[in-house]
């Protein structure tokens, strides 16, 4: 028996740590996966007006801090019984869509490629595994060449965004009550002249290397495939009806569910928490504990149904039926691909339905009393925000983003959490160079910068903030 320890995993958001132990034939036979960063928002929003959340959450991620705002903002409505126009509505769509479509882009180029071909020999590229590089000189340079491309095109996709957001990576007008951005027609040509240079890239570009990657690594269909159970909140309204684009379901040995969210609990016995556990999240709470006995991570197990569940791209197309072809590390790449071509093409309808001057925002203000949930998609998956509110202060605030469905880890009754599962039974080829496990866990998006970096246990000042009033 030997271990191998990645420590951290780079080319993911936040600090993950790998463990696995390989068996006699260099097959994994256990894995850990720990976040080793500390969130801590549920606490630090207690006692403030539920309009700040919408702003506040958007900090624990810089990557997909759109979905955060959507999240809050929808349990605060949900509390209010409102729902926003369409022009709100469609508003959000295009600027989470914009969200969606950098960090897609950012997924496949920038975060996971580079398991697949080796870098230009200069930093940062240097230093990489070689283990298993199938592509020639010629297709390698082409992928590095659209490597280089994609960073264009995610900068586009911000700036596209922040034509109705005011910026980003934090939105400055997606609150309880809609999108307080009134846009000109001038604004929405432009955000569809970006939309057409990405629906471009996406369509062409992006399809061409995804087939490629497919076609090299095709056993790769047959790795990392995990639990199979699949599951989603549901994302982007298309009507005041209810209608989604994705909508929520479950997928258990391929078939599709419904989804109920009262089956939803957390659990934290292998987690820093000394909180009680085995709680929905409308009543759970956040009690620090590091260093607890038999606890590896800051990350707490949600379950559904008492089950580990896998988030994320391949979820949303499987429930809709845009994709149903397996579940693996290929399988989720291909998924992605098929979920960006069909959210871009949608966000050309959505902009068509804008109405220049128009406004998607009613101040409802802040409710006085209530609990409600706000449920939707981050690229990597399923985010929900449980708020509830007394007089006119937040009471209790709990968040499950995508990567703790992900990245699990064991639950109260020993099952694994969803990447640790799909590592287990892996073949190792070289144990110097694991690259088999960098592409289970890349093909996962895992985003642990939905943590509060808390870095020095001495104690030591490392860096002070001085938040002043405008004008002072």
């Amino acid at each position: 028996m030997s271990t191998i320890k990645l420590d951290p995993v780079t080319r993911l958001e936040g600090h993950l740590k790998v463990e696995v132990t390989l068996g006699a034939d260099n097959t994994v036979a256990s894995a850990t996966v720990a976040g080793m960063l500390f969130r801590d928002f549920e606490n630090m929003l207690l006692n403030r007006p539920p309009r700040d959340a919408s702003f506040l959450t958007q900090r624990i991620c810089g990557v997909c801090p759109v979905p955060q705002a959507v999240a809050s903002a929808k349990a605060v409505e949900k509390i209010k019984g409102f729902q926003p126009n369409l022009q709100g509505l469609m508003l959000r769509n295009l600027i989470q869509g914009a969200n969606f479509l950098d960090s897609g882009i950012t997924h496949f180029y920038h975060l996971s490629l580079l398991d697949y071909i080796q870098g230009p020999q200069m930093s940062p590229w240097t230093g990489g595994y070689t283990q298993d590089l199938r592509f020639s000189a010629a297709d390698t340079q082409t992928l590095t060449d659209h490597y280089i491309s994609a960073l264009q095109i995610r900068r586009k996709a911000n700036e596209m965004a922040a034509i109705f957001s005011g910026k980003l990576p934090h939105a400055a007008n997606i609150i309880p009550g809609g999108v307080t951005a009134l846009p000109s027609a001038t604004e929405i040509t432009n955000f569809r002249n970006y939309l057409n240079e990405i629906q471009s890239f996406i369509s062409s570009t992006y399809q061409s290397d995804v087939n490629m990657l497919a076609s090299a690594y095709s056993d790769y269909y047959n790795v990392g495939t995990g639990y199979g159970n699949l599951i989603t909140f549901g994302a982007f309204d298309t009507n005041t009806s209810g209608g989604l684009l994705f909508p929520a379901g479950t997928v258990t040995g391929g078939t599709v569910g419904t989804f109920n969210e009262a089956n939803i609990k957390e659990y934290n016995k292998y987690s820093y928490y000394s909180s009680p556990s085995g709680q929905a999240p409308a009543s759970g709470t956040t009690t620090a504990s590091y260093g607890k006995s038999g606890a590896y991570t800051w990350l707490k197990s949600p379950r559904y149904n008492n089950t580990p569940f896998e988030a994320g791209p391949l979820a949303r197309a499987w429930v809709s039926g845009d994709y149903r072809r397996g579940v693996s590390v290929m399988d989720r790449h291909m998924a992605r691909y098929v979920e960006m071509a069909k959210l871009v093409s949608n966000m050309q309808t959505w902009v068509d339905q804008l109405t220049p001057g128009a406004s998607g925002f009613t101040n409802i203000g802040d409710p006085v009393t209530g609990s409600a949930s706000g449920l939707t998609e981050a690229p990597r998956g399923a985010i929900g925000h449980w708020v509830s509110v007394s007089s006119s202060k937040i009471s209790k605030y709990q968040i499950i983003t995508p990567t703790c469905w992900n990245a699990s880890p064991m639950d109260d009754s020993g099952n694994p959490g969803p990447v640790e599962k799909a590592l287990i039974g892996t073949h190792v080829a070289d144990p110097a160079q694991p690259v088999e496990l960098l592409r289970i866990v890349h093909s996962f998006d895992p985003c642990t910068g939905c943590s509060v970096h808390v870095m020095s246990p001495d104690g030591v000042e490392m860096s002070k903030f001085v938040v002043q009033p405008l004008g002072k």
